[in-house]
């Protein structure tokens, strides 16, 4: 799962956004970092009166309820800034737009994930190793404040099991109760520009397909080799420790 990631900036995402052949229509807005129900990008295809085949809106990192009478919920520890695929179809808060296709990219410079490999907390931020910001997989909706009338686009990033995986596996703190092979440790994904097109567009069963880990080396691995080297230098101590008994 996913909590904090960086916006692309405006120019870099309808450059990339335009990479494909498609006329793109992305609003201004000061690149930021961004956490659960604050305000990010969300990249739609182009509805009727628009003009643009891919349309970027600012909107909540966080989808709301159909029916909600609040942006968020009641409850701080309900986070719906992640939404789980195997679920996606049946959970109320999600299940409607799913139906509907109203699947979105979200543009990151990199996302942020914990690694927890030396005992403590290392926050890893994976970006991509050829510098193109990440095209994440993304669900969107339209809600209207019942308050004040005000229309407030909203989007979840999708996620996908990633046990086993070679670097995504490491991360997130693993349950000590289940086997390596049953942690569900989650992923975001990321939709290649090819793929653009079956994801906004595609059926269901064809869109679903695309959510998946990407493999390791679309990643930039300076994290990981930094990680590496503690655990390396850990490993050392305790030996040196260990002679000297």
């Amino acid at each position: 799962m996913c909590n904090l990631y960086n916006m692309t900036p405006k120019g870099t995402a309808e450059r990339y956004l335009g990479s494909v052949g498609a006329t793109v229509d992305v609003e201004d807005f000061m690149p930021a970092t961004v956490g659960p129900f604050q305000t990010g990008l969300l990249v739609r295809p182009g509805q009727a009166g628009e003009h643009a085949q891919l349309v970027g809106r600012l909107g909540q990192w966080g989808m709301i309820r159909p029916g909600s009478t609040t942006r968020r919920p009641a409850s701080r520890a309900v986070l719906t800034n992640n939404a789980r695929i195997e679920g996606i179809a049946e959970r109320p808060t999600y299940r409607s737009a799913w139906a509907q296709g109203r699947r979105c990219l979200i543009l990151a410079d990199w996302y942020q994930e914990p690694n927890w490999e030396t005992g403590k907390n290392i926050w890893w931020r994976l970006r991509r190793a050829d510098g193109e910001p990440w095209a994440l997989a993304g669900l969107w909706s339209e809600w209207t404040d019942p308050q004040t009338g005000e229309l407030v686009p909203n989007f979840t990033m999708i996620t996908c099991n990633c046990d086993g995986h070679p670097l995504l596996g490491r991360l997130h703190k693993p349950d000590p109760t289940l086997p390596a092979d049953q942690q569900d440790k989650r992923a975001v994904a990321h939709i290649d520009p090819a793929d653009w097109s079956t994801w906004l567009h595609g059926p269901l069963a064809e869109a679903q397909a695309l959510v998946r880990p990407q493999a390791t080396e679309v990643f930039d691995l300076a994290d990981a080799r930094a990680t590496d080297a503690l655990l390396v230098s850990k490993e050392r101590g305790v030996g040196a420790q260990g002679s000297l008994l």
